[in-house]
């Protein structure tokens, strides 16, 4: 195996989904008092989220909670109810390449804005023949980390 030409910096977010998210809105902001940071919307990715925030400064992490625009439609933010993790990366271009190289297997769409502004790509929960490394089971966000967050991992 090569040298790794990127470093993961820590955790960026985990994403909770569930059909109400007002629900989760009750623990998360009301019980646990994580402050409401933002929130998106899309439907194309058929999500409707809020953006929470747990700590503060390069080390916050983003909790966000959501729920499907429409239950019946792809994809099911709320199937599995831990959605997704997201991890800082120093360089997402790299790491993308590096682990294309290695087998591992992206999910379509590529780099991307995230709902949060940052360059975003997603690792496939289920690996294929072509890439059979993945996160099984488990989506994956790599998420491009701003130069405050890289600074403050150093």
């Amino acid at each position: 195996m090569s040298e790794r030409p990127f470093k993961i910096l820590g955790l960026q977010q985990i994403a909770v989904g569930g059909t109400d998210k007002s629900a989760l809105a009750k623990l998360w902001v009301e019980i646990f008092g994580l402050a409401v940071a933002g929130t998106y919307k899309s439907e194309k990715e058929n999500v409707d989220e809020d953006i929470l925030r747990l700590g503060s400064g390069p080390h916050a992490v983003e909790v966000d909670i959501m729920q499907p625009i429409d239950p019946e439609k792809s994809p099911k933010v709320h199937t599995p109810p831990l959605n997704h993790i997201g991890l800082w990366v120093d360089d997402l271009a790299k790491a993308v390449e590096y682990l294309t190289a290695q087998g591992v297997r992206f999910t379509p769409g590529g780099i991307r804005k995230g709902a949060s502004g940052f360059d975003v790509t997603f690792i496939h929960p289920k690996g294929n023949d072509e890439f059979p490394l993945s996160g099984q089971g488990v989506l994956i966000e790599l998420v491009q980390a701003p130069e405050d967050v890289i600074a403050a991992h150093k």
